[in-house]
C-alpha cells in the first residue's frame, strides 16, 4: 500500500474492479497521504474525509453486488476551491465567503462522481483566484512539493500540489489565465485547458473572471499521468453531451488512442512572446521534439508564426478594459494579502493615471513591467472601444488558426513557461513572464502541459540582467533551481482535445522512463 498514492487514476479503477483493493482502503490510504504532508504542503484545505469515507462504503458495497461500475470507481479525487462540492463552502480564497455552502455539485463536480470518483477534499488557491501564487487570508500559503520554499503556482495552486504530492489521483482545476497549466508546470503533473466553450463552468454567487466573455475560462483536470487526464476529459464532456444544458457545443468527444502520432505535423515555437526561456527549458522543448519525431511525428520551426507578443498583449488588455473588476466584486471590503494588492489597486486608477504609471516605468528603464501597464491603462472609453478590442482577439484568433491550416499543422509544440516554479514571494515583480499560457487564454485553443525533465545544476543562472527589475527577477528565480521540474506545452486547432492529449500522452511514453523525469516530489 506504500506506493498507492502514485498509483494512476485508471490503475486504481481497475484494481478496485478486480478485488485488488477495496474503495475503501484506497480512500483511507490517500486521507493518510493528506494528513502526513498537510504540514509541509497546505494544499487540501477543506476536507471531506467522514463523507469520504461514507461514499466510499457505499461504493464498496455496489462492487459487492455486482452492480455495473464507472470509469472511475472508487478513484480519490479534490476539487479546486473554485467549483461546488455538496454540502461545502466554494470561497474563491476570499474568507468573507466561507459560509458560502454549496446545496448541490456543480457540473464538473458532478460528472466525475457519476463515473464512481470520491472527492475527499477541496483544494487552495490564491485570494480571489487572482494571483499566480497560492496564498490567501482565509489558509495561508500552499508550498511546491519539489521545493517548500517555492510557489506552486496559481490559481490552481492547491491542485497541483496535492496531486503531485499523490493526495488524490485526479485534480479538477480551472484556467483563465494560465491558472491550470502553470501550476502543473511547476508541480511536475499534467494538465489540460479545453477549448473555449467546451465545458461550462459553476456559477457563483459573486462576479468572477470566469463569468468574462472576451477570455474564456475553463475547467481544467491534472494528472500524473496524460492518459488520466483523457479519461477525465471524456467523463466531463460525455457527461454534458447527455445532459440539458443548452451552452455546451455538440462537439463530441475524439478517443485520443486513435490519433496516430506519426505522420502528425508539429510546429515548433521556441520562445512565446518576450521571455527567452531557460537553458533547462529549452533543452526540455529539444527532448521533447526529438521524443515526438522517435514516434514519427514531424517537427519543424514555425517560421511564420504569427507575432506571439500579439496575443498576450490582447490578454491584457481585454482585462484592462474593466480595470480587473471582477477582482474588486471578490474581494468586497476584504483586505487584500500583497500578492493581490497590486492588482487591487490597478482596479481603482483611472486610465489616464495608468498611462502616466507606464510612462514613468519606461523612463526608469522597467521595460517589461511599462508594457504590461500600458496595455491594462489602453483607453476603450466606450462600448465602441471595447468591442473593437474584442474583434482584435477574434481577428487574431482567425489569422493565427489559419497559418497553422496553411502549414499543415496538427499541432504546435512550445515552452510551458520560460522558467521553472520561483521562490514564494517573487512572481508579481516579473510582469509578463507566463505569457507562453496566456497566448491560448487569447486564442481559446485547447492546451496541454507535460513534465519532461528537472533543472540540473549547470543550467542555472545564465540569464544576462541590467536595470529592468522584472528581468532581474526571473534571473534571480533561476538561482537554486536545480531539481525543479520543467515542462513543456502542446496546443492544437479548436475542439482538437484529442491531439493534445495523443501528444502528452506521447511525450509521458518517451520521457517518462528518463533518470531526470520528475516522477515523486522528494517529500
Amino acid at each position: 500500500m506504500t506506493e498507492l498514492h502514485f498509483q494512476s487514476a485508471a490503475a486504481i479503477a481497475r484494481g478496485v474492479a478486480d478485488g485488488q483493493w477495496s474503495v475503501r482502503e484506497v480512500v483511507d490510504h490517500h486521507i493518510r497521504r493528506i494528513e502526513t504532508t498537510h504540514a509541509a504542503l497546505n494544499a487540501v484545505v477543506w476536507p471531506r474525509f467522514e463523507q469520504a469515507r461514507a461514499d466510499a462504503d457505499a461504493a464498496d458495497e455496489a462492487c459487492s453486488r455486482g452492480d455495473a461500475l464507472g470509469p472511475l470507481h472508487g478513484v480519490p479525487v479534490t476539487i479546486k476551491d473554485q467549483f461546488a462540492v455538496a454540502g461545502m463552502p466554494t470561497t474563491c480564497g476570499v474568507a468573507r465567503l466561507r459560509a458560502n455552502i454549496d446545496a448541490a455539485d456543480g457540473a464538473m463536480t458532478a460528472a466525475l462522481r457519476r463515473a464512481g470518483a470520491i472527492v475527499i477534499g477541496k483544494t487552495n488557491v490564491p485570494q480571489a483566484l487572482s494571483a499566480l501564487e497560492t496564498d490567501n487570508a482565509l489558509f495561508g500559503r500552499t508550498n511546491n512539493p519539489w521545493d517548500l520554499t517555492r510557489t506552486p503556482g496559481g490559481s490552481s495552486g492547491g491542485e497541483a500540489a496535492a496531486v503531485a504530492a499523490g493526495c488524490s489521483a485526479l485534480g479538477l482545476g480551472g484556467d483563465f489565465g494560465g491558472s491550470t497549466r502553470v501550476p502543473a508546470a511547476w508541480c511536475g503533473v499534467y494538465g489540460l485547458r479545453p477549448t473555449a466553450r467546451r465545458l461550462p463552468l459553476d456559477p457563483l454567487p459573486i462576479t468572477t473572471a470566469g463569468g468574462r466573455e472576451g477570455i474564456v475560462a475553463q475547467p481544467a483536470p491534472l494528472a500524473r499521468h496524460a492518459t488520466d487526464l483523457a479519461l477525465a476529459m471524456k467523463v466531463m464532456i460525455e457527461s454534458m453531451a447527455s445532459s440539458s444544458m443548452t451552452l455546451v457545443p455538440p462537439v463530441p468527444w475524439r478517443d485520443p488512442g486513435a490519433v496516430a502520432i506519426a505522420g502528425l505535423r508539429v510546429a515548433l515555437l521556441p520562445q512565446v512572446g518576450a521571455w527567452p526561456p531557460t537553458a533547462a527549458v529549452r533543452r526540455a522543448l529539444g527532448e521533447a521534439a526529438d521524443t515526438l519525431a522517435r514516434q514519427g511525428a514531424l517537427v519543424e520551426p514555425w517560421a511564420d508564426a504569427p507575432p506571439t507578443q500579439d496575443g498576450v498583449d490582447l490578454f491584457f488588455g481585454i482585462l484592462g478594459a474593466e480595470r480587473l473588476s471582477f477582482l474588486r466584486d471578490l474581494l468586497g471590503n476584504e483586505s487584500p494579502v500583497p500578492l493581490v494588492r497590486l492588482s487591487r489597486q490597478l482596479t481603482s486608477i483611472p486610465a489616464p493615471l495608468l498611462s502616466m504609471a507606464a510612462a514613468l516605468l519606461r523612463l526608469t528603464g522597467q521595460e517589461r513591467m511599462h508594457h504590461v501597464v500600458s496595455k491594462l491603462a489602453a483607453p476603450t472609453k466606450s462600448a465602441d472601444g471595447l468591442m473593437r478590442l474584442l474583434y482584435r482577439r477574434f481577428d487574431y484568433e482567425t489569422r493565427f488558426v489559419d497559418a497553422m491550416a496553411r502549414g499543415r499543422y496538427d499541432a504546435l509544440l512550445c515552452p510551458a513557461l520560460p522558467i521553472a516554479a520561483p521562490p514564494h514571494g517573487t512572481v508579481n515583480d516579473m510582469a509578463d513572464f507566463w505569457g507562453s499560457a496566456l497566448l491560448f487564454n487569447s486564442l481559446g485553443l485547447p492546451a496541454g502541459v507535460a513534465p519532461v525533465t528537472r533543472v540540473r545544476a549547470g543550467e542555472q543562472g545564465r540569464r544576462a540582467v541590467g536595470r529592468d527589475k522584472a528581468v532581474r527577477a526571473v534571473a534571480a528565480a533561476e538561482q537554486g533551481s536545480a531539481g525543479l521540474p520543467v515542462a513543456v506545452q502542446v496546443a492544437a486547432p479548436p475542439w482538437r482535445e484529442d491531439i493534445v492529449l495523443a501528444l502528452l500522452m506521447a511525450l509521458e511514453r518517451g520521457c517518462a522512463s528518463a533518470p531526470d523525469f520528475p516522477s515523486e516530489p522528494p517529500l
